[in-house]
């Protein structure tokens, strides 16, 4: 049996015709193939160690990190984040709780959010919903203009927004108000 050649030709090109309709694929998914993705780095049960030259100012753990390289990179703690900041003797000066953290590397800045409290060692305490951590505010590193309490041994003050230094030593409150308790032995 003799196959013309014309009719190989027709065979074959009706074959790839239907080949060819039957893999047809939508310009988005074509373009989404050859898109630049971003790349996301993960860790589990971190501890970092933040240091200036040889001191040692603040140990953060968190048991999810992660980094994202772009478009502009940042670090991401959407579990927990604890820090505890340390002075120069290396002893704590004040702790940081948050649910969540995200660090703007670029900004050296950090934002941090739902049930933020920060202590010092004197037993101050801050309870807010959102607080930034910004090291280039020298003197003013915790600042927020959302609702703050602060606690102390004879204080309750609620404000508007706050700044304060990272030993959390003293702050600023805007707007502040408050119940102040006064022992029995300075009233008239």
């Amino acid at each position: 049996m003799r196959i013309h050649f014309p009719f190989t030709s027709a065979l074959f090109f009706i074959l790839s015709s239907a080949l060819l309709i039957s893999c047809e694929n939508k310009r988005e998914d074509i373009e989404s193939l050859f898109k630049h993705k971003s790349g996301v780095e993960t860790a589990k049960d971190v501890t970092i160690i933040y240091a200036i030259g040889a001191n040692v100012k603040a140990k953060i753990t968190a048991p999810l990190m992660l980094r994202h390289v772009d478009p502009a990179p940042m670090v991401e703690f959407p579990q927990t984040i604890h820090a505890d900041f340390l002075d120069s003797t290396q002893k704590v000066e004040s702790v940081l709780n948050a649910r969540y953290a995200k660090y703007f590397e670029n900004e050296s800045k950090v934002f941090l959010k739902d049930s933020v409290v920060v202590f010092n060692k004197i037993g101050d305490t801050l309870f807010c919903q959102e607080l930034y951590w910004d090291r280039r505010k020298t003197g003013h590193e915790f600042y927020t203009d959302k609702p703050v309490r602060i606690r102390t041994k004879s204080h309750i003050i609620d404000g508007d927004g706050l700044d304060a230094p990272q030993d959390f030593k003293s702050w600023h409150i805007i707007n502040g108000r408050g119940i102040v308790r006064v022992p029995n032995t300075e009233l008239p």
